[in-house]
């Protein structure tokens, strides 16, 4: 495989990851969503599509360069696909806790964890491409917002 695949692939693996995510987040976001309490800080809900669509983005392209380099540092590399499969894993299960079981403190609770993992796919990425842990680093900026968002909201709404 060509690095131009396994970073499309890649991308088009999280941008399907995104996209069922959201599609347990569409229903919320008009029907539960508006009546929670929120706090002033909190985005308008337009902002939250393109901002997912290009961390998503960001993510594959990390995690391209990171499998493009398997060859070379294979058991290296195998360590930081499972962290960064993992952590996409956890994504997708916030979506899940926060809006289809509508339970902020659940979902409050896991966003620590996914933090955690986040935290550990950079630092793995960083160590087998650079650019491929710089690409995270606008994800664990927003993860760690959207986490004081989250608690914001189960605080306001308890």
């Amino acid at each position: 495989m060509t690095k131009i695949t396994r970073i499309l692939t890649m991308v088009v693996t999280c941008l399907a990851i995104g996209y069922l995510s959201g599609m347990v987040t569409r229903s919320a976001i008009v029907t539960w969503y508006p009546t929670l309490v929120k706090p002033s800080f909190n985005p308008p809900n337009w902002i939250f599509a393109p901002v997912w669509s290009m961390l998503y983005i960001m993510m594959g392209v990390a995690a391209g360069l990171v499998w493009n380099r398997i060859e070379f540092e294979k058991e290296i590399v195998k360590k930081a696909l499972i962290f960064f499969a993992i952590q996409l894993a956890l994504n997708a299960l916030w979506s899940y806790l926060f809006f289809g079981l509508h339970n902020p403190m659940l979902a409050g609770l896991e966003i620590i964890v996914l933090w955690l993992m986040i935290y550990e796919t950079y630092i793995q990425f960083s160590k087998i491409n650079r650019i491929a842990g710089y690409l995270f680093i606008p994800y664990l900026a927003w993860v760690s917002f959207a986490a004081v968002l989250n608690a914001s909201i189960w605080w306001l709404n308890k």
